[in-house]
């Protein structure tokens, strides 16, 4: 039996911000590589306070076969989220995704080094 494929984080963001009560809340933003060569971005509000550090299918806001795709949605998301932050008095300094930082941890992952 063929052993599963993990999947592997490559690149994430941390935003700090608040909730709608007022209180601290951090949002994390990912790209991970899932089996079967598809990109993922996610999304998790304050998942420091979770059981389990494995993220939620609800997590997830964008799946697909495109590297690009999958950073142009982790960028809007991340967007929204500085923007909101930022509205709230929370000034961020998450830097944008790039593709090119996802290149040499794929190389890694790809090839096990």
């Amino acid at each position: 039996m063929k052993q599963r494929e993990p999947s592997a984080v490559f690149a994430q963001r941390v935003v700090e911000g608040v909730d709608d009560a007022g209180a601290r809340e951090t949002i994390v933003i990912w790209i991970e590589r899932k089996p079967g060569a598809l990109w993922a971005v996610g999304r998790a509000v304050n998942p420091q306070h979770r059981r389990s550090e494995e993220p939620r299918r609800d997590d997830y806001v964008f799946e697909g076969y495109e590297l690009e795709d999958a950073v142009e949605q982790a960028n809007a998301t991340l967007e929204d989220d500085t923007s909101v932050s930022a509205a709230d008095g929370h000034a961020g300094d998450a830097q944008p995704f790039a593709r090119d930082e996802l290149l040499k941890p794929l190389e890694r992952w790809f090839f096990g080094h």
